[in-house]
């Protein structure tokens, strides 16, 4: 990961509006914006998943936070980027529970669809990822992760619940 931030766009301000800025909370949702070129989107993934995890990621041990984990949706090249569409499509059945919280559970549902649709169907993003994650137990979330551009930003919305 780079320790350099790019400018953030309005796009990823509207998300962390409706999902929470970046935090090691380990509960609830987060977006973070950075920069990771050259880095493969699903290591950075992993590795917004961790910090988002924070201290508990030791605690429970990284056995339990990885079981769970695994890539449910990659948008392919040259898809109709549809992101609304793309997780409510997620065949996944641990995953495909998360969505609704997503989506429509969420306050200001509305809004957050949109933020979602303005972050992650734009056509500066070269690559989509989603990603189940939890504990093992109680915990249980998704990660959508994109690569913006050449120059490397990425966006990730963390979202663990119990």
């Amino acid at each position: 990961m780079s320790d350099t931030t790019p400018e953030q766009p309005d796009s990823v301000t509207r998300l962390q509006a409706a999902y929470g800025g970046p935090s090691e909370s380990g509960f609830g949702s987060a977006v973070f914006y950075e920069t990771c070129p050259g880095e493969d989107l699903t290591r950075a993934a992993l590795a917004r998943y961790r910090a988002f995890v924070g201290p508990l990621w030791e605690r429970y041990g990284e056995a339990a936070w990885m079981g769970p984990w695994r890539a449910v949706y990659v948008r392919e090249p040259g898809a109709n980027p549809a992101i609304e569409t793309e997780l409510r499509g997620i065949a996944d059945g641990d995953a495909r529970l998360s969505v609704p919280l997503i989506l429509d559970e969420i306050e200001g549902a509305e809004a957050a669809r949109a933020a979602l649709s303005a972050a992650f169907d734009d056509p500066a993003v070269t690559e989509l990822r989603v990603f189940n994650l939890g504990d093992g137990a109680a915990l249980a979330g998704l990660l959508v992760a994109g690569r913006c551009g050449a120059g490397g930003a990425a966006v990730h919305l963390v979202f663990l619940m119990d």
